[in-house]
């Protein structure tokens, strides 16, 4: 586990209508860890990401980013190195070319004209969207949309991206290539913290799993600890990922020997099967 990066303790916020959102959360992410944030609808994920990113600010409870504590004087710092990336893409683009879209944050980093279009350029390319630079965000598909978002964080040179919702109204070829982003980013050391509520994917993705219910973490491990656990699943309530349920039902009836290796995909359940 690398150097911890962000350090939460003791979060609260509290809605206008004196309901409770954040109910006392206390959590540290490391760097270059793959988290996947999973619990119910308003169970307090968007809002945790939104505190951390500054863009809410808490009740009670204190954040503190590389040691430094958060506060208005800083609270800059903490944006740029925490992009977000919203589940809909729309709430999230303002520019009339995809150029401009992605060079909004880079501008507001008062960085020099040419730094800007390098960067700009660099984040195209990794996104593979150079070839519509200059069309209107907003023609463009659901897909190419989401691509647009993350070459905008990705120009900020974020240390930790959010993604909420990321597979959210994307069809299985884009979710396919958000999935082949996330494996290039997690392989770069980018740290990443992915709210969904798709669990086959935050089984075979994520190395740690942060689970949320009525504003609080209930339980935060490893993919395995976390949906092997099956009161807390209830609690939350969630499922056990497809291949985790097959496996340990196919073990029950006595169809496989329990080797104690979990499969998180087809093919390694493939391997499994072949033994």
């Amino acid at each position: 586990m690398g150097k911890s990066i962000l350090s939460i303790e003791n979060l609260h916020y509290i809605y206008g209508n004196g309901k409770a959102a954040l109910d006392g959360v206390s959590v540290d992410i490391y760097e270059g860890e793959k988290i996947a944030v999973i619990g119910s609808n308003g169970s307090g994920k968007s809002t945790f990401f939104l505190n951390i990113n500054g863009v809410f600010t808490p009740e009670h409870g204190k954040i503190f980013y590389r040691g430094a504590a958060v506060n208005k004087k800083n609270l800059k710092e903490l944006r740029k190195n925490i992009g977000i990336v919203f589940q809909d893409a729309d709430n999230q683009i303002i520019a009339s070319t995809v150029r401009a879209e992605v060079g909004f944050g880079p501008m507001n980093l008062k960085l020099s004209k040419e730094e800007v279009l390098e960067r700009v350029e660099e984040a195209l390319a990794y996104m593979n969207i150079s070839d519509f630079k200059e069309r209107p965000p907003h023609y463009l598909s659901g897909g190419e949309k989401k691509r647009v978002t993350i070459a905008g964080i990705i120009a900020m040179k974020s240390e930790i991206i959010i993604f909420d919702e990321p597979t959210a109204s994307l069809d299985p070829l884009n979710a396919l290539m958000l999935e082949e982003v996330l494996e290039k980013l997690g392989l770069e050391g980018k740290t990443m913290l992915i709210s969904t509520h798709d669990v086959d994917f935050a089984y075979r993705w994520a190395e740690r799993v942060i689970v949320f219910c009525e504003g609080k973490i209930i339980a935060d491990g490893t993919p395995l600890e976390i949906f092997k656990n099956k009161p807390i699943l209830k609690q939350a309530n969630l499922k056990q990922p497809t291949m985790l349920e097959v496996y340990e039902l196919l073990v029950e009836k006595h169809l496989l020997e329990d080797a104690n290796v979990y499969p998180k995909g087809i093919k390694e359940f493939k391997e499994i099967l072949e033994k």
